[in-house]
């Protein structure tokens, strides 16, 4: 394990459950959706409705429903829904596919516009929360995501970038919003074909820059049935891929330089958001699992990321759930797959998670993850296109609860119109969300202030 990583019932009324579910501190009570009543779609969806599921809610496999969102422009005047305490602004608009988010000691919020290959700065009033500076830092980039400030603390010296097929970094000094020269190469030669979205994150000594990287396809179809050579296996991390899909579907570590490359956790299909627990100190991912097993199978997860960890992809999910498309395939490892700590909605296409550690938000919001989900299409009722809180206990541990947070973003006909992706904490503790439909920055506040 890295040393970083870690410091030393309710009653059935007709479709769903009712349950009293406190997050830590909460006083308030809220129906929890469980089971099968909790799949739905966005017709649900409202700030405040929790879920639970759990493993032995996978549903049998079926035949996938293909419901492409129909985009739509964002009417006017339209925001997102959060719940009452709060209250929602638009910071920016006109951005070109805004995706990961991350934001600087100083407050500047860096943010990773993918399909224009580079990254902008944007800076806020310190009095309004208006946008006051919106430039950009650095382009001719390759489909940046994850961006990450090195060393830890107030004084960072780089900014790291992960493209798709590579990381890079930049000298920085606080208060930088334009590049002061070409990016130095600290990662090369990650495949960059299908998923392309990869986050970055140092450990909490900064010792070690862990970056995901997902599969290069639904379900290994490309992938021979049987390893290279009779050896393979054993030389390799447990569960680990092989042809085009080696390096793949892991969360992978490096020392800050880039060197010293090591397997931390495999069969994650597409870990897209990395964050750090700020308890255990642990990783963990935001995962999109496969698609074309059913509108409701696999579920998608949160999880923390446990050193030498195998997830299931691509032979197995949600624990030992045999992939029909690998039958017979890897049955030495069923018994070794790491059920994941959260699940969600199938096919939500969780982005980013963020972990609150603010105090401009009610205290019980302190240490709850907030996770983006971009929408799904592989699915008859549509779900995701919000931000969820997850839920954790005093000490640390999630409860396997999830609650809306943000929503709204679809229209009562089923058009999109927005679609989240990053999420970061501003400087004076109000939550951010980029959304790469509308191509926009939403600003949540606590109409009560920090507390």
């Amino acid at each position: 394990m890295l040393k970083s990583f870690a410091s030393t019932g309710g009653l059935l009324i007709v479709a769903f459950c009712i349950g009293i579910a406190a997050a830590p501190g909460d006083q308030t009570t809220a129906p929890v959706l469980k089971g099968s009543a909790a799949f739905g779609g966005f017709d649900q969806d409202r700030p405040g409705l929790r879920r639970l599921i759990q493993p032995q809610d996978v549903p049998p496999v079926t035949r996938s429903t293909t419901a492409s969102a129909q985009g739509a422009t964002r009417p006017e005047g339209a925001v997102p829904k959060v719940p009452e305490e709060f209250s929602v602004a638009l910071v920016a608009s006109g951005l070109n596919s805004p995706r990961a988010i991350n934001v600087a000691p100083n407050g500047d919020v860096f943010i990773g516009e993918s399909r224009a290959n580079r990254v902008r700065v944007l800076r806020l009033s310190p009095d309004s929360g208006k946008l006051a500076l919106n430039q950009i830092f650095a382009g001719g980039l390759h489909q940046p995501f994850g961006i990450a400030f090195y060393p830890l603390g107030p004084n960072p010296e780089w900014i790291y970038v992960a493209n798709s097929n590579s990381v890079v970094r930049f000298p920085y000094k606080s208060g930088d919003v334009k590049a002061g020269g070409s990016p130095e190469p600290i990662i090369s030669g990650i495949p960059s074909t299908h998923h392309y979205t990869r986050d970055i994150r140092f450990t909490p000594d900064g010792s070690r820059l862990l970056l995901t990287v997902g599969s290069g396809s639904n379900d290994a179809e490309d992938m021979p049935s049987n390893p290279p050579s009779r050896d393979w296996i054993g030389q390799h991390a447990l569960g680990a891929a092989w042809g085009p899909e080696q390096g793949r579907a892991d969360l992978l570590s490096y020392d800050p330089d880039g060197r010293n490359e090591k397997t931390t956790a495999t069969g994650l299909r597409n870990c897209s958001g990395l964050a750090i627990q700020p308890i255990s100190g642990q990783p963990w991912c935001a995962v999109n699992e496969r698609d074309d097993l059913g509108d409701n199978t696999p579920f998608d997860y949160a999880t923390s990321v446990k050193d030498g960890a195998f997830y299931g992809w691509p032979w197995y999910y949600i624990g030992g759930h045999q992939d029909p498309r690998h039958k017979g395939e890897r049955e030495d490892i069923k018994d070794k797959v790491t059920v994941p700590d959260v699940l969600f909605q199938a096919h939500s296409a969780p982005l980013q998670i963020l972990f609150y550690e603010g105090s401009a938000f009610p205290p019980e919001y302190k240490g709850s993850a907030f996770v983006t989900m971009h929408g799904s299409w592989n699915r008859a009722l549509r779900t995701g296109y919000k931000v969820v809180r997850v839920l954790f206990d005093r000490s640390g541990k999630p409860t396997g609860e999830y609650e809306d947070f943000m929503t709204g973003f679809v229209l009562p006909d089923g058009r999109v119109w927005g679609r989240p992706v990053g999420v970061a904490v501003a400087g004076d503790g109000s939550l951010l969300v980029t959304d790469d439909g509308a191509g926009t920055l939403w600003r949540v506040t606590n109409k009560g202030g920090s507390r």
